[in-house]
C-alpha cells in the first residue's frame, strides 16, 4: 500500500519539472510532444498508482474481499507505472516508435495483472452502495482505457492500423469519466463523508453513482451517437458536481486544510463539462484561440483540479490514518498514541492546498502566455507535489520515531 502512494508526490515534481523545462513548442494545443507527454506522465506516473493502491486497500476494508495478489503486484505499480510514463513521454517528444513498444509491452504485462487481480475480488463485491458499485465494476472501465491505449501504442509503433482519431476520443472519455471521474466519485461517496463530516450521499446518488457515468461511454462506442454521449455526459458530470458542490459546502469540518480541495474539485469538474458543452454546441462559431485554449482547459480542470487535488486530499488524510492504526496495534497498552493531526500537523497541509491551488491557477492561464508561463506553473506545480511527499516521509520517520524505544526494549531483552 505505502509503496503504491508514497512515490506518487515525487513522480508529480517530475511532471512539473517536465512542465517547466521541457520543449514548450505546440503548447497549448492538446496534439503537442509535451502537452501529451505530461499527460500521461501525470496520470500514469502519478495518479495510477494512488488510484490503483487506493483499490487494493478499499477492497478488504470496504466490500469485505481481499485482492489475492496485491501483495505481489504492488511493489511494481508505481515503478512499472513511471517507466510505461516515460516511455510514452519518450516516444511523443521524439517521435521513436521505441517507445511506443517497451510502453504497449509494459502496460499489457503490468495493468493486464493488475486487472486480473481487481476482477478477481470484484466478482464477489456485494453491491449495496456507491463505492463498492464502483469496486464491482471498475476493473472493466481499466481494462477498456487500456486496451485502448495500447491499441493506439501499437499503432504507433507500426503493429497495426486502427482509426487513431477515433480511438483517441474514446481513450480519453473512458480514461476522464470512466476511470478517473468514477473512481474518485465513488471513493469519496466514502472517504468525504468519513473525514470531512459531511451529509451520506442519498439513496439516488447510492444507486446511480457511478454507473451513469459509465451509460454515455457505452452510447458513444456507436460512432453516430457520438454527440449525443458527449452532451449526455456534460449534463451527468454537471449533475454529480452540484450535488457533490452542495454537500461539501456544507460539511462539517470545513476548517480542515484539505476541505477547500474538495471544494475546487467539484468546482473543476462542474467547468470542465460546461466547456465541453461549450465545445462541443459552438465549435464552429468560436474564436480560434478560444477553440484552441478549451481542450487545454479542459484537460487541466479534469486531471488537476479533478484528479490531483483529491488525491492530494486523501494522501493527507489516509497516509496519516494508516500510520495511527498501525501505532495503535503496535504500541503496548498504556502509552500514548499520537493524534492523527500529531503525525501529520495540518499546517503543512495547509501550505500544500495552497502551493497546488497556486499551481491549478497558473496551469488554467499558460494558454495566454505559454513560454512565460511555462515554467512557472511547471515549478508550482513540482513545489506542491514535492512539500506533499516531505510531509508524507515526515509522517513516517515520525511512525519509526514512536516505534524505536519498543524495537530497542524487544532487542535488549533477554532471549
Amino acid at each position: 500500500m505505502f509503496g503504491c502512494l508514497l512515490p506518487a508526490p515525487w513522480l508529480g515534481v517530475a511532471a512539473g519539472l517536465l512542465l517547466a523545462f521541457g520543449p514548450a513548442a505546440g503548447l497549448p494545443d492538446r496534439y503537442a510532444p509535451l502537452t501529451l507527454a505530461l499527460t500521461h506522465w501525470l496520470v500514469l506516473g502519478m495518479l495510477a498508482p494512488v488510484m490503483l493502491g487506493a483499490m487494493f486497500q478499499l477492497m478488504p476494508v470496504v466490500a469485505g474481499q481481499t485482492v489475492v495478489f496485491a501483495r505481489y503486484i504492488s511493489p511494481f505499480v508505481a515503478l512499472g507505472s513511471a517507466a510505461i510514463a516515460a516511455c510514452l513521454s519518450a516516444g511523443f517528444l521524439s517521435g521513436e516508435r521505441a517507445g511506443f513498444v517497451w510502453a504497449a509491452r509494459l502496460a499489457a504485462v503490468l495493468y493486464g495483472a493488475v486487472v486480473l487481480a481487481l476482477a478477481g475480488a470484484a466478482w464477489r463485491v456485494s453491491v449495496t452502495d456507491a463505492t463498492t458499485r464502483t469496486l464491482r465494476w471498475i476493473a472493466l472501465a481499466l481494462a477498456v482505457v487500456i486496451g485502448l491505449g495500447i491499441a493506439m501504442a501499437g499503432s504507433f509503433a507500426g503493429w497495426w492500423q486502427i482509426q487513431v482519431l477515433r480511438w483517441l476520443d474514446l481513450h480519453v472519455a473512458w480514461g476522464l469519466l470512466g476511470w478517473i471521474a468514477a473512481l474518485v466519485l465513488g471513493v469519496a461517496s466514502t472517504v468525504v463523508p468519513m473525514f470531512w463530516q459531511t451529509g451520506r450521499p442519498g439513496a439516488r446518488w447510492q444507486r446511480s453513482a457511478p454507473g451513469l457515468l459509465w451509460l454515455p461511454l457505452l452510447l458513444a462506442a456507436w460512432a453516430p451517437l457520438w454527440q449525443f454521449a458527449l452532451w449526455s455526459a456534460c449534463a451527468i458530470v454537471a449533475g454529480f458536481a452540484v450535488l457533490a458542490l452542495h454537500a461539501v459546502w456544507q460539511a462539517k469540518r470545513r476548517f480542515d486544510p484539505a476541505w477547500i480541495l474538495w471544494l475546487a474539485c467539484a468546482l473543476s469538474w462542474l467547468a470542465a463539462a460546461l466547456l465541453t458543452a461549450l465545445q462541443t454546441l459552438f465549435a464552429a462559431h468560436l474564436p480560434q484561440q478560444i477553440a484552441l485554449c478549451l481542450p487545454w482547459w479542459i484537460g487541466v480542470l479534469a486531471l488537476v483540479g479533478g484528479a490531483v487535488l483529491p488525491v492530494n486530499a486523501m494522501l493527507g488524510k489516509i497516509i496519516p490514518f494508516l500510520v495511527f492504526l498501525h501505532l495503535r496495534r503496535q504500541i503496548p497498552a498504556g502509552r500514548r498514541v499520537p493524534t492523527m493531526q500529531a503525525v501529520l500537523p495540518p499546517q503543512r497541509l495547509q501550505w500544500q492546498a495552497r502551493m497546488v491551488l497556486l499551481a491549478l491557477a497558473l496551469l488554467l492561464a499558460l494558454p495566454l502566455a505559454p513560454s512565460p508561463l511555462a515554467v512557472p506553473a511547471g515549478l508550482a506545480f513540482a513545489l506542491s507535489q514535492g512539500w506533499m511527499g516531505g510531509a508524507l516521509l515526515l509522517t513516517l520517520l515520525r511512525y519509526r520515531k514512536e516505534l524505536l524505544p519498543m524495537l530497542l526494549a524487544q532487542r535488549l531483552s533477554p532471549k
